[in-house]
């Protein structure tokens, strides 16, 4: 298949994707609605962009982030090192939709989604989801993982233990010697088969979907105190230390000229630290 195509078919369902999730997420707000903002990576030439939407202050969310980009140009001397197939040509071209949910209940975990596809001279995707509850409920940690294993038995009967594992490995904070939360999967540079790991792709972002509206549904009546809010708050600085030293989208976003406030749209509206 093409490579135009290619990108126009990723480009095209990241798009679908960000619409039919804030269409899911308004449905479950009722009244409060997203805001939106175009962005472009260069103003003076094209090099692409993308659109960010944000809510906040709702009923069920203190605030989530739906971000879709596509851009292109030259990676810098500096930075195209560190990105596969770079070594003759500095060019590149990169798609994606990346989703935060920060959320008003302590008892629903704060949820995060990606999937993207990077081309230089050759392409592959990259992605996960997982989940950062501020308080222990095993009950959901094994449901959650249940429906992260069927989706990836159903592509291919290895991919779960070796996504699980990358993300376990990933979303570790070193110098607190803690994981961020309960996992998920995480995979890159998957590149083998592309109509294969397309077709994955797609699915992880319509499991998420359904994923994130069964745990708001089922949690988000449940009474919460003053002091399990306040240890959600210390939860939120460890997400934030996380997405600001490690994240790799963070990392990339800004080093490749993205929209700051799309890619800072991760961090919460209110943090503690101890």
């Amino acid at each position: 298949m093409d490579i135009e195509l290619k990108k126009k078919l990723v480009r095209n369902w990241f798009k679908i994707l960000q619409d039919m999730i804030c269409n899911e997420i308004e449905e479950l707000e009722g009244k409060t609605k997203f805001k939106s903002k175009n962005w472009q990576r260069n103003k003076k030439k094209d090099e692409g962009g993308g659109e960010y939407r944000i809510l906040e202050n709702g009923k069920i969310f203190d605030k989530v982030g739906v971000n879709f980009s596509e851009v292109y140009g030259k990676f810098s001397e500096k930075f195209k090192n560190r990105i596969p197939g770079t070594k003759k040509d500095s060019s590149f071209w990169a798609s994606g939709i990346s989703v935060v949910m920060h959320m008003k209940n302590p008892h629903v975990p704060a949820m995060h989604f990606n999937t993207r596809y990077i081309y230089t001279s050759y392409g592959w995707f990259g992605g996960g989801m997982d989940v950062t509850p501020c308080l222990d409920d095993k009950n959901l940690k094994n449901w959650f993982h249940k429906e992260l294993k069927k989706i990836c038995d159903y592509h291919n009967k290895k991919y779960y233990k070796k996504y699980k594992k990358q993300c376990d490995e990933y979303f570790y904070l070193p110098h607190r010697k803690e994981t961020r939360g309960i996992g998920g999967i995480f995979f890159d540079y998957k590149k083998k088969n592309w109509e294969k790991d397309f077709n994955f792709v797609r699915d992880v972002g319509l499991t998420f979907k359904s994923i994130f509206r069964e745990i708001i549904t089922k949690k988000n009546k449940k009474k919460w105190t003053k002091k399990q809010k306040e240890i959600q708050y210390l939860k939120r600085g460890r997400y934030i230390e996380f997405n600001l030293l490690y994240d790799r989208g963070t990392k990339f976003g800004l080093q490749t000229g993205g929209n700051t406030n799309a890619i800072l749209m991760s961090l919460p509206p209110i943090a503690k630290w101890k």
